[in-house]
């Protein structure tokens, strides 16, 4: 009766400990997902006062990028999901190029002296109005860049005379 006794408890913890391993190794297949940092208390109530009370005091871009496809739908809709490496840089008239952007709009203002510019060396090639609105937490905008010759260009976020981000992108 011992031998079996003995022999059951083995058993069992052979069966627990290859069960264990599988999920073990079920949890580590996983993708996990990525880590964030909390903000501060502080921080929360900034944010919530700024997007509630800040109607007049204009947006805060949060980042931009250049991109080439924008999500359409699913849990990342409207971000982008394909980022030009700005060092590598792009082929001449590429197609289907933009400036993805991000921004935190007061709710209710209506921002219309935002522009996106885009310059060759020193020689500013286009110039687009961009016009965003606060309806949520998140303002998204992408708008098209035509970057049509070899060299350095810089693609510049202008809010009227003031630069809110240049990216510096090499056009091959």
């Amino acid at each position: 009766m011992k031998k079996m006794l003995t022999r059951s408890v083995v058993c069992a913890a052979l069966a627990l400990s290859s069960g264990a391993l599988a999920q073990d190794a079920e949890t580590a297949a996983a993708p996990q997902a990525p880590a964030v940092n909390k903000p501060s208390a502080e921080a929360v109530k900034d944010t919530w006062s700024y997007f509630y009370k800040g109607k007049d005091q204009g947006p805060v871009l949060v980042e931009a990028k250049v991109c080439t496809e924008v999500a359409k739908d699913g849990p990342n809709k409207f971000d982008c999901l394909t980022e030009v490496d700005p060092a590598v840089g792009v082929k001449a008239n590429a197609t289907g190029l933009m400036l993805w952007q991000s921004y935190l709009v007061p709710q209710g203002a209506v921002v219309e002296d935002i522009m996106v510019q885009t310059k060759q060396g020193t020689t500013v090639r286009e110039t687009k109005d961009v016009k965003l609105k606060g309806e949520g937490w998140r303002t998204r905008q992408w708008t098209g860049l035509r970057l049509n010759k070899p060299g350095n260009w810089t693609i510049a976020i202008l809010r009227g005379d003031q630069v809110l981000q240049e990216i510096q992108v090499k056009v091959n």
